[in-house]
């Protein structure tokens, strides 16, 4: 995408907040963050959806991965009922908590024919701008983040449920019970949302902590995907969640506009978006027209984007990608750390990389970190070199991987418990607490600062 200096100053910073500090990297579609494939990645969650009625209550329908479908509620007992049940659960409550205003009735359809997003919060009056083009039927601002959840790649929206419903498949538009289940705070997921990343509840952990919130996926439906009607289809977006739930998991508030632009091409748009938007956003066309111009990485958890910065890439070929080379520059970073020796990483994950190295030379373990068999840190890639599996954690560089022969992805791997121990204390998440372990594999899930800082 061109640089312009023209939309400088067009971006607000979200006000300060207290967020769970994880990349909320919601795995994709099931890919590991260190495999190159897997076989039934995008096995889908709870079985297939249901192929007999669509949610107007009609038959037919697109076949069954086409269709939405509900998932069971939790009860008390920690089985599982259908919907409508009377029973509520200790779980329910808690979705409650997060629940908004019921989402209004399915007024029509819009088209996502682009994708803009921005690595600040727009400012209202860009929006409007951007709606006030000529060509733009429609455009609708929301929040999008990508997130770390057991390994996975995946980008989370945080919306109204009211609004965003337009912009959805019209099977899924009409579902009054998807948009009922986000707006009571529950997930809705992509039909092709790996199953490993959720538990026999129905429940994902929403983030790579332990103490990451847990939350039950309500429906399971075809979300936004690019070129859509195409054998080549990929999902956009792979989680849907309330505003609520985005500000607990701290997604970046309203960074993200879909655009409808009715009959005009988006290409012919693609000058005033640029003239209004600067160098800070990108337009990712999802329309049936050519491949995306360039996109733009933000990771969920305020204080790690910080840390780590977010970056507009273009693809590269084999499945690689192209980040903008001023955030190499400023994050990228070659240095020396006990052990490994020669790294290069993120500049915002090597203070607590040194210091996990450091403790573990102290704690007379060096013997089980073997250098020989370091995988490296900073590989800018789609998982699995699959762009609809959503961008590695290694584009960032603030992940590693550890003694990789003998912790292979679902294995139990040879790790040593205090190896893993120091690398948590330091702020990383590891691959083998995963439902689809991953041994192998450490990544920067919140900051920590030598000193406590």
């Amino acid at each position: 995408m061109s640089r312009h200096t023209h939309g400088r100053g067009r971006f607000r910073r979200a006000p300060a907040r207290r967020v769970v500090v994880a990349l909320v990297m919601a795995g994709a579609l099931g890919l590991s963050a260190c495999e190159d494939a897997e076989d039934d990645a995008t096995t889908a969650v709870a079985g297939d959806p249901s192929p007999t009625a669509d949610a107007t209550g009609k038959g037919g329908g697109g076949g069954k991965d086409d269709e939405p479908q509900p998932t069971a509620t939790p009860t008390d007992d920690g089985e599982e009922s259908e919907e409508g049940s009377d029973e509520e659960s200790e779980d329910e409550s808690t979705e409650t908590s997060y629940a908004v205003e019921p989402p209004a009735p399915f007024k029509g359809l819009s088209r996502a024919d682009v994708l803009i997003t921005a690595t600040e919060s727009l400012l209202d009056e860009v929006i409007e701008e951007i709606r006030t083009v000529k060509g733009v039927e429609t455009a609708l601002a929301f929040s999008v983040g990508s997130a770390s959840i057991g390994g996975r790649t995946l980008t989370i929206a945080s919306v109204d449920p009211g609004t965003f419903r337009q912009f959805t498949p019209d099977v899924t538009a009409r579902a009054d019970f998807v948009w009922e289940r986000v707006a009571g705070g529950e997930l809705a997921v992509d039909t092709g949302f790996d199953k490993k990343l959720v538990d026999k509840a129905d429940m994902v952990r929403l983030g790579p902590d332990e103490d990451s919130p847990e939350v039950h996926v309500g429906a399971i439906a075809p979300l936004i995907k690019r070129s859509a009607g195409t054998p080549a289809e990929t999902p956009v977006i792979q989680v849907l969640v309330n505003e609520k739930r985005g500000e607990q998991i701290g997604i970046q508030e309203q960074n993200a506009i879909l655009v409808d632009t009715g009959i005009t091409t988006p290409s012919v748009l693609k000058k005033e978006f640029e003239k209004i938007l600067g160098d800070r956003a990108t337009m990712d066309t999802l329309a049936l027209e050519f491949d995306t111009f360039g996109q733009t990485a933000v990771l969920t958890g305020q204080s790690v984007s910080e840390a780590v910065g977010t970056f507009t890439y273009t693809n590269g070929p084999d499945g690689t990608i192209n980040p903008d080379q001023g955030w190499v520059k400023e994050f990228i970073r070659t240095e020396t750390v006990p052990i490994l020796g020669e790294v290069t990483c993120n500049k915002g994950a090597l203070p607590q990389l040194r210091g996990a190295f450091t403790d573990i030379v102290a704690a007379g373990l060096i013997a089980e970190i073997k250098p020989e068999q370091y995988a490296g840190c900073y590989y800018p890639r789609y998982i699995g070199r699959d762009p609809s599996n959503g961008l590695s954690l290694h584009s960032w560089g603030i992940a590693v991987d550890l003694n990789v022969p003998t912790n292979l992805m679902g294995t139990q791997g040879d790790m040593h418990p205090q190896v893993v121990e120091i690398f948590k204390e330091w702020g990383f998440a590891w691959g083998g607490d995963w439902n689809y372990t991953d041994p192998m594999h450490f990544e920067m899930a919140r900051v920590v600062r030598p000193g406590g800082s």
